[in-house]
């Protein structure tokens, strides 16, 4: 009894401490000014949008607790020297203000399909990190014609995705834990009102910890091009990651026949948080794909 409960403080510490950590290392990266920013009304609420460079739209969206700039800050510099990057705000983090409102995958997709209306975009390629990801896969099942070509980069449509234990440590997760954490910092310096951060966090970890599943069937049906990103030791169960690709088309033997239209790279030696610190080869990824 004694092994198990130092196994579930463990979970619990690693948990954190990965959270913690893929919200400060990007903190400091972005180095452009949005061409344009401002909010977009959608559902009820007021959605922060940031705008740069010319060309083809590319929606970015974010990872839990993030900000577009501790999530995309070193990625955009590049992604926007050829691209009109859009990056959103998600309800309640960074920009956009903290709201009673439900969260759940269908309501958030539909809020960047809202932004993409405010902006006259008909549709767009779609980047999706961690939480960000399961929202991009719900706007293409919701709304396939808005999405050109989808990454999802260490995410999944289902709860499922994840390894057992990461569902099991979101249930002992406590908003006291979250204080004094560089997330806390990047949030009080852009949150319209500063004083829902014990609120935000309530609804985050109910929203994590309630299992999901978008469905295999759905997942078959998307007709976008879509590259999987994941690093090899990410949290994500891998053989599920391989049924995904084998729904999206992929998992053929290309030399007897034509190369799928979905990707899937595996990063080595990267989990969860060090993916994202990989910008020269996420970034090359996405401009092979995109291009």
């Amino acid at each position: 009894m004694k092994n198990l409960f130092q196994m579930g403080n463990m979970l619990k510490s690693v948990l954190l401490l990965t959270i913690i950590l893929f919200a400060a290392p990007q903190s400091k990266g972005q180095q452009l000014k949005p061409a344009e920013s401002g909010y977009a009304p959608v559902n009820g609420l007021k959605v922060y949008y940031e705008v740069y460079g010319e060309g083809k739209p590319l929606v970015l969206l974010h990872g839990a607790f993030m900000t577009i700039e501790t999530n995309w800050g070193q990625l955009i510099p590049e992604l926007s020297k050829t691209r009109k990057v859009i990056a959103v705000e998600l309800q309640g983090h960074g920009h956009t203000p903290f709201s009673d409102r439900k969260l759940d995958q269908a309501t958030l997709a539909s809020d960047v399909e809202g932004v993409m209306n405010h902006l006259k975009v008909d549709s767009a390629d779609v980047v999706g990190y961690s939480m960000g990801g399961s929202i991009a896969y719900k706007l293409t099942i919701q709304s396939p014609k808005r999405v050109k070509k989808l990454v999802i980069i260490s995410s999944t449509y289902k709860s499922t995705g994840w390894r057992p234990e990461i569902a099991g440590a979101f249930k002992n997760m406590k908003p006291e834990m979250f204080a004094n954490t560089p997330m806390k910092t990047a949030y009080d310096a852009v949150a319209p009102d500063k004083t829902n951060w014990t609120k935000f966090v309530e609804k985050m970890i109910v929203f994590a910890g309630t299992p999901f599943d978008m469905g295999d069937a759905n997942i078959a049906k998307i007709t976008s091009p879509v590259l999987i990103i994941a690093g090899d030791n990410d949290g994500l169960d891998k053989i599920e990651l391989i049924k995904t690709y084998q729904l999206l088309g992929g998992d053929k033997f290309a030399d007897m026949g034509e190369m799928p239209k979905s990707h899937l790279a595996i990063v080595p030696a990267q989990g969860h948080v060090s993916l994202m610190m990989q910008t020269k080869t996420i970034s090359a990824y996405l401009n092979d794909f995109l291009k």
